[in-house]
């Protein structure tokens, strides 16, 4: 019989070597450490474009010009828009022009300053602005066209009906109305807004936009 040879520790157990003091508390205290700084930068990146967006949707397109009811941003369709406008523009989903071209006013209030409701009845009381062509058209509060089955969602210069005086009137409410009409959608506490453009506005409406006449919006009755 040839006997094998056993070396002392083959086949043994194996000591391994402690690990130095702290090294390895340390690399996970770094790893949660980098941990909670991803989770704050998300949370601040959530909070950063919501905010934003908030702020963008709610503002809609009015500025620091106004004319009764009516604001308007003359930075809008220009070279001088800041970011936000910019970002209220493309929101409201409007292809904006240079201010020679077209001017947009828009109104979320009446003429006492009470928000414009759904479930209320108004008059849009006016004459032709200072335009070649002009338009008045309903948002709904998410700047889309608000649905109603009678597909009317604007009047414009050339297809309103006038007053003898060659004024107008446009009732704007939930329940249908003789002559002008742009339905709101229906009895419901939602807010919408007016827009009104004004197409090659004369020089005068480009010079001085808070000066112009522009129609007026007179709440006649809310309905319970």
């Amino acid at each position: 019989m040839v006997q094998v040879p056993i070396r002392a520790g083959v086949g043994g157990p194996v000591r391994r070597r402690n690990p130095e003091p702290g090294r390895g508390s340390n690399g996970g205290n770094s790893l949660k450490l980098a941990l909670k700084l991803v989770a704050v930068g998300v949370v601040a990146l959530i909070v950063g474009v919501g905010s934003a967006l908030l702020f963008v949707r709610g503002a809609g397109l009015g500025g620091d010009v106004s004319s009764g009811p009516w604001q308007t941003n003359l930075a809008i369709g220009s070279t001088e828009a800041d970011p936000y406008t910019r970002a209220r523009v493309a929101v409201a989903g409007l292809l904006a022009l240079n201010r020679s071209e077209t001017i947009y006013f828009t109104a979320t209030r009446d003429e006492a300053g009470d928000v414009l409701r759904s479930g209320c009845i108004y008059k849009v009381t006016g004459t032709d602005p200072p335009a070649r062509w002009w338009s008045v058209t309903l948002y709904g509060a998410d700047h889309y066209l608000v649905a109603n089955s009678e597909n009317r969602y604007s009047y414009g210069g050339a297809t309103i009906a006038r007053e003898a005086d060659e004024s107008f009137i446009i009732a704007v409410g939930p329940t249908e109305s003789e002559g002008n009409w742009i339905p709101t959608g229906g009895q419901t506490d939602a807010t919408f807004s007016l827009t009104l453009r004004l197409y090659n506005p004369e020089p005068e409406a480009v010079t001085n936009p808070s000066g112009i006449a522009l129609p007026t919006i007179v709440k006649e009755a809310c309905p319970s």
